[in-house]
């Protein structure tokens, strides 16, 4: 058994991607996080030395959650299908179908696009997205 105090902590999980700001703007929408303070976007025309390279995103109530690393090329998923496997995604959870019919919407507004539709699913409805990178995640009822 190992001590508590002895093991490492997961801090956030890190996603590569070719414009880190536009997938960090994706997230903090969809699911309502903040940036860390110095994150934000910079004012309309100056520059975002900031975006080209790291950025995180926290809860409201600051515990770390996403950050985004600006890399140049990054192979999209092909994931359900063909050569590139989705690697890691994220598992995100709504409480009925309604309100996952209701994320599908939001989702596709936001830049999302729908791999796999198993909303029919009578054990656990969900739905496979890609992110704008080609990141991706599952919206499912739990």
């Amino acid at each position: 058994m190992v001590d508590g105090a002895s093991v490492p902590r997961l801090c956030q999980v890190v996603l590569d991607c070719p414009d880190a700001r536009a997938l960090a703007e994706f997230y903090r929408s969809l699911l309502g996080l903040v940036y860390r303070p110095g994150d934000e976007p910079p004012e309309t025309g100056a520059v975002d030395e900031r975006g080209r390279d790291w950025l995180v995103l926290r809860s409201p109530e600051g515990a770390p959650q996403l950050a985004f690393q600006q890399v140049d090329r990054l192979p999209a998923a092909t994931w359900p299908h063909g050569p590139v496997p989705q690697q890691l995604h994220l598992d995100l959870t709504v409480a009925s179908v309604e309100e996952l019919r209701v994320q599908h919407e939001r989702v596709l507004r936001l830049g999302g696009r729908l791999l796999l539709d198993r909303i029919d699913d009578p054990e656990e409805p969900l739905r496979v997205y890609a992110d704008p990178a080609g990141h991706p995640f599952c919206v499912f009822v739990a």
